[in-house]
């Protein structure tokens, strides 16, 4: 009876815990560019409630200046991750944005 009581307890919990858990799909990451600019782009797919891959996406890019060639290249630091679907929205992380963008659209 302790036992069913404790993995009882123990799925509650789990339940509790991964019920808000993000759980997007990266579909693709990619780093373009090498002269005066450069920018990330990174694709996630959203998933429902159930688990299941939707077919909503979100959409992230940053970029950075570069300026001088060889080794008087310099660049700046990137900028923040611009969400492409929804231009004024700004993170510091991609995945932030993509747990954000998904909720926004009813997934996760």
């Amino acid at each position: 009876m302790k036992k069913i009581f404790s993995l009882s307890i123990f799925v509650l919990l789990t339940v509790i815990v991964t019920r808000d858990a993000n759980a997007y799909k990266l579909l693709s990451s990619k780093e373009l560019g090498s002269g005066e600019a450069q920018n990330q782009n990174v694709v996630v797919k959203c998933t429902t409630d159930t688990g299941n891959i939707s077919n909503q996406t979100c959409k992230f890019r940053r970029y950075k200046k570069c300026s001088g060639t060889g080794a008087t290249k310099k660049c700046d630091n990137w900028q923040s991750w611009k969400d492409l679907q929804n231009p004024g929205a700004d993170y510091t992380d991609w995945r932030g944005g993509a747990a954000a963008c998904c909720q926004a659209k009813g997934l996760r």
